[in-house]
């Protein structure tokens, strides 16, 4: 794998030595990356590390051979083979097994990069500038763009000059900013910030205004990785590239993972190698770990708030309860219960901070309720009209205004008092969401759209078109993708930056009830939706197939929600009366707690 575009350089000089026999170097004083030298004597390729550890004579017994000649031959390691010697090695450099490195690039032939760059390196974190500089003009020929020699001579001059400025040499630092920086003509931009730096009274001052870790091993390391970017991986290796391999490694397989559900952890000490990864099926909230029967009629919406400490619900028996999420166990408890909605519960939206719950009801509903949810007062009760029809409602990222519509042509702009301060004319409403820019306010209409409302501008665009009512919408919290329960069609998900239809997910039973569906899961990899069938349908964003279904309810499953901060907590809301939590399996044995890799 090459790094960089930087292509193999095939120069014998940069290769791996495999025409060397037994680990003799094709040319006596060879260099390797720890600077260590090698030379021959008598035939034998002896290290002159004063370790006390040599390389085996020609007469190796190990050595394949020739049964017609008897001549010793040595395996001819393949392109693939060298790099991953020199990876290894380089690997087991930076751990400070150096003499083991000695005797790998020996025995393999290899070389773990050009005398050049060992050369270049060891200047560089010697501090010996002007040898480094001149090692530049050596490396100009190995290089694919030798232009680049411009940046790597700035970035050399950058800290040798910001290394005079810190040892209070400010007239040898004034000499290299007029002499060797300026004249090069490169990034002058940089150039007056360096110059800058000269009124810095004491070294702290220097380091915090430059933003530099001062002179030593952790800034010249640190320069080290930004000139390696400029040198064919031939020549010298990017810094700790078998790490890099391998996190991807990880990663990958963990992206492939269709139930994994946890933080991604960049570093390799959380997970062992030795396996691949694979999560249980038994870490995902597919099993139901508490069911809520408080209410005592059909159960049309839940929501859990956005600090994932609460959960609220909302019956066609006239109530919202709210309850109280345990963070630790995962159970939930009977906090408030908010009563007076005569028409019903169909939709619920939490305010940004948590600290307001609005209420709609169904098409009948004229009115909406606005709840202070920590002292469970009304603080709002809206009502425009008798006529209106206000079903759907949203907030403002703001926490001051919300939008809320509904069938029969509202749609209204209010504040916490229920005031208006917008309207937009003849708009029927099935669903509303506002965008994180604080102006668009999307909502799904009777045509089978979704259309963006600008309320500042009094303009508006078509976003998304349906062949099919769409039923109820979600956007995902980048505001990026929406999902859709599209009646007699299921559940669709759409790009709402490229305005294209992404995914249409399977399995599902969706008529003409309104049906939520949700992202959910760590980084919204997971969506999961209610269905006719009475089960709820669990997808991985990318794969059209369900990868679970969770059975238990006994009619209809109308809502569901993922908390938000808890990636393995699902509720679900269901025409049988009952709220179900979804948690993983109760009982773990050690593999599944390891999703089989884990330490």
């Amino acid at each position: 794998m090459q790094a960089n575009g930087a292509g193999q350089d095939t120069d014998s000089e940069v290769s791996c030595q495999n025409g060397a026999q037994n680990g003799e170097s094709s040319s006596a004083g060879a260099a390797h990356s720890n600077g260590v030298v090698s030379v021959t004597n008598n035939g034998n390729t002896v290290s002159n590390n004063n370790n006390g550890v040599s390389a085996q004579p020609a007469s190796n017994n190990n050595s394949p051979t020739d049964a017609n000649s008897g001549v010793k031959k040595k395996k001819r390691l393949s392109q693939c083979e060298e790099d991953v010697i020199r990876l290894i090695g380089q690997h087991l450099h930076d751990l400070g097994l150096n003499q083991t490195v000695d005797l790998l690039m020996q025995e393999s032939g290899c070389r773990l990069e050009h005398p050049s760059a060992t050369k270049f390196r060891n200047h560089v974190m010697e501090g010996e500038w002007d040898k480094a500089e001149s090692d530049l003009n050596e490396l100009k020929a190995l290089m694919h763009s030798p232009s680049a020699i411009v940046r790597m001579k700035f970035l050399l001059l950058q800290q040798k000059y910001l290394e005079y400025l810190e040892d209070g040499k400010v007239l040898e630092a004034l000499q290299v900013l007029r002499a060797e920086l300026t004249p090069l003509k490169y990034n002058t931009e940089r150039i007056h910030i360096l110059s800058g730096y000269l009124m810095c009274s004491h070294a702290e001052d220097l380091r915090a205004k430059a933003e530099w870790e001062g002179k030593g091993t952790a800034s010249r390391t640190k320069l080290l990785d930004k000139l390696q970017t400029y040198l064919p991986p031939s020549v010298m290796l990017p810094p700790r590239r078998l790490q890099t391999l391998l996190k991807q490694a990880v990663e990958l397989q963990r992206e492939r993972c269709l139930y994994h559900n946890t933080k991604l952890d960049s570093g390799l000490d959380s997970v062992s190698l030795l396996l691949d990864h694979a999560c249980s099926r038994k870490q995902f909230p597919c099993y139901t770990q508490q069911i809520l029967t408080e209410h005592c009629n059909e159960v049309w919406f839940c929501k859990f708030s956005n600090d994932g400490t609460k959960l609220a619900t909302g019956s066609k028996d006239t109530t919202v309860i709210v309850w109280h999420v345990d963070t630790e166990t995962q159970q939930l408890k009977l906090m408030k219960t908010l009563e007076g909605h005569a028409y019903g519960v169909s939709y619920l939206a939490w305010s940004p901070d948590d600290a307001y719950l609005i209420a709609c009801g169904p098409d009948d509903c004229s009115e909406l309720w606005l709840w202070n949810v920590q002292t469970g007062e009304l603080r709002t009760k809206m009502s425009q009209s008798h006529e209106d029809s206000l079903t759907s409602v949203a907030w403002n990222p703001d926490g001051k205004r919300f939008v809320t519509g509904g069938q029969r042509g509202q749609f209204y702009q209010c504040d916490l008092d229920g005031n208006l301060l917008d309207s937009w004319e003849g708009v029927r409403v099935q669903c509303l969401w506002c965008l994180s820019d604080g102006r668009t306010v999307l909502a799904s209409d009777t045509h089978q759209r979704i259309r963006g409302y600008n309320f500042e501008d009094l303009t508006d665009r078509n976003i998304v078109q349906e062949d099919h009512p769409i039923m109820s919408f979600t956007v995902s919290k980048n505001g990026r993708l929406a999902l859709l329960n599209v009646a007699t069609q299921g559940v669709h998900l759409w790009d709402l930056q490229d305005r294209v239809l992404v995914r249409k997910y399977q399995g599902v039973t969706q008529g003409f009830y309104t049906i939520h569906s949700c992202f959910g899961g760590h980084n919204e990899d997971f969506i999961a939706s209610g269905s006719e069938d009475h089960k709820v349908y669990i997808w991985h964003r990318r794969s059209e197939l369900p990868i679970a279904e969770l059975t238990g309810h006994t009619r209809t499953v109308n809502c569901v929600s993922w908390n938000p901060v808890l990636p393995g907590l699902l509720a679900s809301a269901s025409d049988d009366g009952t709220v179900r939590i979804w948690g993983p399996a109760p009982f773990l044995d050690v593999q599944d707690s390891e999703g089989l890799n884990g330490k």
